[in-house]
C-alpha cells in the first residue's frame, strides 16, 4: 500500500521479516485515519485495528466521541470510557484536533498524506464542507481507501437525512416481521444494523485495499445502513420482489416454516428445534422415541406433514413437555437433530463454548480498579484469534507523540496546544 506505483503486476512475494509482528497481522503497517463515531464506523476501524493496522481516531479536543459518556457504569463514563466505547476502540490511537480550526485541518491533512485508509461517518456533504471530500483527499494521497460510511449513502432522496439504527430498522421493513402476530412493530433487541454496517464497511475497505493494490489509484466506498439492513434480509427481498410474497410477523418460528421447526415449550424453559428436512424429521422421531410417526400418512412426507402442520405441532408440543429443554437439548444434539435450549446472555458468555472460542479480551483501565472486557476478531486464524494490543486512549493520549511523527515540532504543538486546537 506504501507503494506509488501505478500499476502492480502481480501480488509481491516477500521474505519473512523478522521484525514485522508475529500472528495474523495481515493490515501490519498500514495507517487508518478515522473520524468516525458512534457505533458503526468505530466498530468497522476496530476490525482493521485487530487485524494490524495502526488506527488514528480524530477527536474533537475536550468532547471526543459522545459514546466516552454514559453507559451502564457511571465510573467509566466519567473517566471518558463509557462502556459503549470500551466496545469499539482498543487499539486505537486517540489524536484530538478541532477540524474547523484551519491549524487542525491542517494537522489532519498532514496524517492524511501518511495514510492508507480514511473513513469518515459524517451526514453526505459534510466532509466536502469541511475540505475533506473525496476529490481533496485524494489529492493528499493518490491511493487512499476512502470510505464513507452513512444512513442511506451517498446519493438518493434519502441521502440527506441522519439516522441512528433503531431508525433503519423502522425504515428498511424488519420490524414488521419481528415479535408475534398482533403485538405492533418490534425491533430488534441489539443495535445490529449498526453493527452489520461496521463489518460491512470493513470488508469493503478490504476489498479495497485489494483494488488500490492492483491499480495504484484511490479508491471511494459508500456504506450506507439501509443497504446493509436490506442485505441482511435478502431472501425477504428476493422473495417479495419475485413473487410478491410479504413477510409477517413469525415470532419465534422457524423461517422455513416447518411444523417440526422452531420454538417449543418444555417442562422448564423454551426449546428451538430445526427439522426443517425430511433426514432431520426423521431422526428427530428416532430420538424421542416416536417412529410410530412416521408411520403415519399425515406426516409421512414433507408435503403431507405442511397440510397437518397443526396435529403434528400439537403432538410435538406436548411430547417437548414431558422434559426440559436442557435434557432435551442433550439428548437431541446427541441424536444430530438442531436445538438448543433458550439462554441468556449471562448463561451464554458461562459456557465453555464461548472461553473456547476466545471471542473476548479482558484488560484493565487507568483509574478503574475492576477488569474490563472487549472484543476479539469474530473469527480465528491458523487457530487463534487477534486480541487488541491495548486498552482504549484516553481523550488525546497519543495526540502530541503522532503529530510529533508527522513533523511537528515542540513549539508548533505548544502552540496548537495554546489556542485549543489539539
Amino acid at each position: 500500500m506504501t507503494s506509488r506505483t501505478e500499476t502492480i503486476d502481480s501480488p509481491e512475494v516477500r521474505p519473512t521479516d523478522p521484525s514485522e509482528p508475529a500472528g495474523f497481522q495481515p493490515l501490519a503497517g498500514l495507517r487508518v485515519v478515522d473520524l468516525s463515531q458512534v457505533l458503526a464506523g468505530p466498530f468497522a476501524t476496530y476490525q482493521l485495528s485487530l487485524l494490524g493496522a495502526e488506527v488514528l481516531k480524530i477527536e474533537k479536543p475536550g468532547e471526543g466521541d459522545w459514546t466516552r459518556q454514559g453507559g451502564p457504569s457511571a465510573e467509566l463514563g466519567e473517566l471518558g470510557m463509557g462502556l459503549n466505547y470500551l466496545a469499539h476502540n482498543a487499539a486505537k490511537k486517540s489524536v484530538t484536533l478541532d477540524l474547523k480550526a484551519p491549524e487542525g485541518l491542517a494537522a489532519l491533512k498532514r496524517l492524511i498524506e501518511t495514510a492508507d485508509i480514511f473513513v469518515e461517518n459524517f451526514k453526505p456533504g459534510v466532509a466536502e464542507r469541511l475540505g475533506l471530500g473525496f476529490d481533496a483527499v485524494r489529492a493528499l494521497r493518490r491511493d487512499i481507501v476512502y470510505c464513507s460510511i452513512s444512513a442511506y449513502g451517498q446519493d438518493g432522496p434519502f441521502s440527506p437525512r441522519p439516522a441512528y439504527d433503531h431508525v433503519i430498522q423502522g425504515m428498511c421493513g424488519i420490524m414488521l416481521t419481528t415479535g408475534q402476530k398482533g403485538d405492533g412493530p418490534t425491533k430488534v433487541g441489539a443495535p445490529y444494523v449498526d453493527y452489520a454496517t461496521g463489518m460491512n464497511a470493513a470488508m469493503a475497505i478490504m476489498a479495497g485495499l485489494a483494488q488500490v493494490r492492483r491499480t495504484g489509484k484511490a479508491v471511494r466506498l459508500d456504506v450506507a445502513m439501509l443497504d446493509t439492513a436490506l442485505m441482511l434480509m435478502a431472501s425477504l427481498v428476493t422473495q417479495h420482489l419475485t413473487a410478491g410474497w410479504q413477510p409477517a410477523q413469525n415470532g419465534n418460528e422457524a423461517w422455513s416454516q416447518s411444523p417440526s421447526s422452531g420454538a417449543f415449550q418444555t417442562r422448564e424453559g423454551v426449546l428451538m428445534l430445526a427439522a426443517n428436512n425430511d433426514r432431520q424429521f426423521r431422526l428427530l422421531c428416532k430420538a424421542v422415541g416416536r417412529e410410530d410417526v412416521l408411520a403415519d400418512p399425515r406426516w409421512s412426507t414433507p408435503a403431507e406433514r405442511a397440510k397437518a402442520a397443526p396435529a403434528l405441532r400439537a403432538e410435538l408440543e406436548a411430547l417437548f413437555m414431558t422434559r426440559t429443554a436442557a435434557e432435551w437439548e442433550t439428548l437431541l444434539e446427541t441424536s444430530g437433530v438442531p436445538a438448543a435450549r433458550v439462554r441468556s446472555l449471562d448463561e451464554v458468555v458461562r459456557e465453555d463454548q464461548f472461553a473456547t472460542r476466545d471471542l473476548i479480551s479482558e484488560m484493565q483501565i487507568a483509574g478503574y480498579s475492576a477488569p474490563v472486557h472487549v472484543p476479539n476478531l469474530p473469527f480465528k486464524a491458523d487457530g487463534t484469534n487477534r486480541h487488541p494490543s491495548q486498552a482504549p486512549s484516553s481523550l488525546g493520549a497519543d495526540t502530541e507523540a503522532v503529530l510529533s511523527g508527522a513533523g511537528f515540532d515542540t513549539a508548533a504543538l505548544a502552540r496548537m496546544r495554546s489556542m485549543g486546537v489539539i
